[in-house]
């Protein structure tokens, strides 16, 4: 079967909801991918950072396939002999109380913003119903109704109105905005944020804005909410993205690499005065915390640690930025980015766009893709070796150079 069979396939079948790359990927092992014809390409992308522990790691994989043999689900109507253990140990892991799992990232900030609203009504005293929630422009935290309802995005956001009130938007990374509206009103309860802009098109804030927006929030009793789902799990050169700048949010939202890629896990923790104001019944997941995310997340996370990701992510960022920096090209316009989440922002040339230069990569053995039609996202596996980076950055030197 051709590639091309496939993409019809979709095409036909599937609803028109993405306008992916034209390769059709057939296995992956490590930074590496195969399509359906065989050819061999280095990711650039990791499932949007999905798979930072790289393709098919066989101790995830392990894990995965041992527990699916002996069991997959309970629900939570019953105790597992899995969940207290993964509980146990992603707590110790991240410093917090409690954690409640969840399958995605969307859902775990839909808990996020449950539980602090929950806590404003439980424990700030904010009357019923009358909770905001701060929010950043050019988010991106998934694409439920209420999710959507704080986004600028307009394809996110036009034509799946009306909108879950309750969000207050303030510019990124502008301190200034954020006190003046925490000044402003005593019904806000929680600001979330993330620490890095990965959908907006790696957008890294001052350094110090997340220090002192945590401080900020401190001073006016309000949580500080931590979307970790594309930053966190070593991506950015630390554990977390708030850890650069040691910040220890109030309410944590992990996903994607919580799994290494191979199964859906997403969880939210925070201490015992915020998650012990949701009492049972009030919230849940019939998959949340199943027998085998457990042991994928546990085996995930030990690779992270194990195999010093987050060092490595530290590393070979710095040298990846540095070679883009050092590319003659007239379409690089900016290179920005934190450990191996990286961006270059394209200046279209000859109508040439970020598009093309995708689709150029490709043909050269690299796959990436463009977000908001001007920016690529550079996001390889964090198990990326240096020869290894030295020989994607040879293929996208190359494929910019294509358009001089």
């Amino acid at each position: 079967m051709t590639s091309q069979h496939f993409i019809d396939l979709e095409d036909k079948y599937g609803a028109h909801n993405y306008h992916p790359l034209p390769v059709v990927l057939d296995r992956g092992e490590g930074v590496y991918v195969w399509d359906v014809e065989g050819k061999r390409y280095f990711d650039f992308l990791s499932a949007y950072s999905a798979v930072n522990q790289g393709h098919c790691h066989p101790k995830i994989v392990g894990a995965l396939t041992e527990q699916a043999q002996k069991l997959t689900l309970t629900s939570r109507a019953f105790y597992n002999s899995t969940l207290g253990e993964y509980e146990k140990y992603v707590t110790e892991y991240f410093g917090y109380d409690k954690v409640l799992p969840m399958n995605t990232g969307a859902e775990g900030d839909e808990t996020a913003l449950k539980l602090c609203r929950k806590w404003a009504y439980k424990v700030k005293g904010i009357p019923e119903n009358q909770a905001k929630i701060i929010a950043c422009e050019g988010n991106f935290h998934g694409r439920t109704i209420t999710i959507i309802s704080m986004s600028t995005d307009p394809d996110a956001r036009n034509d799946f109105g009306p909108y879950t009130p309750g969000f207050t938007i303030i510019p990124y990374n502008d301190l200034e905005a954020l006190e003046k509206e925490l000044a402003s009103d005593p019904n806000i309860a929680g600001f979330l944020v993330e620490p890095i802009q990965g959908e907006a098109g790696v957008y890294v804030p001052d350094e110090g804005y997340l220090k002192k927006a945590y401080e900020l929030c401190k001073k006016y009793n309000v949580l500080f909410i931590a979307d970790e789902v594309q930053t966190g799990i070593g991506r950015t050169g630390k554990l977390l993205a708030c850890d650069h700048e040691e910040v220890r949010p109030d309410i944590l939202i992990l996903g994607k690499a919580l799994s290494g890629g191979v199964y859906p896990v997403s969880a939210v923790l925070a201490d015992d005065e915020i998650m012990l104001t949701i009492k049972p019944g009030e919230h849940g997941s019939t998959f949340g915390g199943n027998p085998i995310a457990a042991r994928v997340g546990i085996a995930a996370l030990e690779v992270i640690k194990n195999e010093k990701l987050a060092d490595n992510a530290a590393r070979l960022g710095e040298i990846f930025r540095s070679e883009m920096k050092a590319i003659q090209s007239d379409m690089i316009e900016l290179v920005r980015g934190k450990g191996l989440l990286n961006a270059v922002v394209v200046r279209p040339k000859g109508g040439k766009t970020a598009w093309d230069v995708c689709l150029t990569m490709k043909e050269n053995g690299l796959i990436a893709k463009p977000t908001h039609d001007h920016i690529i996202r550079f996001a390889p596996p964090l198990v990326i070796t240096e020869d290894q980076l030295y020989e994607a950055i040879e293929i996208i030197k190359k494929s910019f150079k294509e358009f001089e």
